[in-house]
């Protein structure tokens, strides 16, 4: 259940996003926001480049993907822990690389509390 404050965020989001479509079926040219990767560059990339190998998912190409990599760890499904150890290794190895804080000691601490990062006593 979403709180007051990201329902809020959302219809922000929403409205700018109506404003710039808007804009563009107008024939305006208006620059993407994000600098993320495209289906075809990620597609491009070498499998050694994300932390899930196989499943080729979280790409550690800089640091904006790194700490994205990390702060979704937790939600990757259906990889063994022996696919996670070996993620987790590369995501290290990339941080040290770009140059990202990594204050979690292994990633069994990024998984506490479940999926989500709650803790189980914690109301909703």
């Amino acid at each position: 259940m979403a709180t007051t404050r990201q329902k809020t965020a959302a219809r922000k989001n929403i409205k700018k996003a109506r404003k710039v479509q808007s804009r563009r079926a107008h024939g305006e040219r208006v620059p993407r926001r994000s600098v993320g990767l495209s289906t075809r560059q990620q597609n491009r990339m070498s499998t050694s480049t994300f932390a899930f190998t196989k499943e080729r998912k979280e790409p550690l190409n800089d640091a904006r993907h790194v700490r994205n990599a990390i702060a979704r760890f937790d939600q990757v499904e259906g990889v063994t822990d022996k696919e996670r150890d070996a993620a987790w290794r590369r995501i290290r190895a990339a941080a040290r690389k770009y140059g990202v804080e990594v204050t979690a000691r292994g990633w069994r601490q990024l998984m506490k509390g479940g999926r989500t990062g709650r803790s189980p006593s914690r109301s909703r």
